[in-house]
């Protein structure tokens, strides 16, 4: 593992974007861009589209390591490049940003609460062609809808079988049990999920390290203990369909965790805007971001 990017992950200001919308959320992250669904005919065409504004965001003036310290990509943007350079070295040796890469294939339908992630077929040769394209590490995601023992237990232990085969590759895993903003009993069940990951957080092998993307806690510094726990390399958080501001002010109030945010992150980008308007955004909105991660 590279040693400089796991310095700048584990020791650098700022915070992870989330570049890594994939097949089924594309069509929503180019409609919130300006760009609609009648505006293409064909994936190759909605791909082509999502990676231009993927391209200009990374371009820009205002993605940079001031603020930035990785940003997550989906496996086209991985396979592909900016100016002729393949992505995750144009972050790394342009930007000084650490690529990590989203490996899961999606949800499964809702059961006891949750929704695991789907099977992902030949992750170990994804793995293997991960390192070769110079990512650092992965994310993987599933959701937790209510405080189900048995539901969220399934979660965590599956996050982390694969975040263990994923380290023992040579990669960085981002484990990530979203739980639902909008659950009616979202304490209970980050309580429940705390309990579950400390479990297996003690079952790591001695030297091994992960990384965890969770929902901002309802009680603030909720995940303290994991921060400061040595097997964790750093916590980051999701925005989870807050605003940025609402989701600003709910991390500020979490010591040493950072933002990993998606929609909060573009939100308000849109693709008929100037470079200069979408810069002077753009950097309004990283630079808020950056604030309310490094409280």
């Amino acid at each position: 593992m590279d040693q400089k990017k796991l310095e700048r992950i584990k020791n650098g200001k700022g915070f992870i974007a989330a570049l890594d919308q994939s097949g089924g959320s594309t069509p929503r992250a180019l409609k919130l861009y300006g760009i609609a669904e009648d505006s293409y005919s064909s994936e190759d065409e909605m791909f082509d589209l999502v990676h231009e504004m993927r391209s200009r965001i990374i371009k820009s003036e205002a993605f940079n390591s001031d603020s930035i310290l990785g940003a997550i990509l989906f496996e086209q943007t991985m396979d592909r490049d900016i100016d002729g350079v393949p992505t995750a070295d144009y972050l790394w040796d342009k930007k000084g940003i650490v690529a990590f890469l989203k490996v899961d294939k999606g949800l499964d339908e809702l059961k006891n609460g949750v929704q695991l992630m789907k099977p992902i077929p030949e992750l170990d040769s994804t793995l293997k062609r991960a390192l070769e394209k110079n990512i650092f590490g992965t994310k993987m995601r599933s959701v937790i809808k209510e405080a189900n023992e048995e539901g969220i237990k399934a979660i965590v232990e599956q996050q982390f079988e694969i975040g263990k085969q994923i380290a023992e590759a040579g990669l960085m895993p981002i484990i990530e049990p979203e739980v639902d903003i909008n659950a009616a009993d979202k304490k209970e069940c980050e309580d429940i999920l705390k309990r579950e990951m400390q479990k297996e957080i003690d079952k790591l092998p001695e030297g091994m390290e992960v990384m965890l993307k969770l929902t901002i806690p309802t009680e603030a510094n909720l995940y303290k203990e994991l921060i400061d726990n040595p097997k964790i390399l750093r916590v980051v958080a999701l925005s989870g369909g807050y605003t940025r501001e609402d989701a600003n002010k709910l991390l500020a109030k979490n010591e040493g965790m950072i933002a990993s945010f998606s929609r909060a992150l573009t939100e308000g980008l849109n693709v008929k805007q100037t470079d200069e308007e979408f810069n002077k955004l753009f950097d309004e909105s990283i630079l808020s971001i950056a604030e309310a991660s490094n409280k």
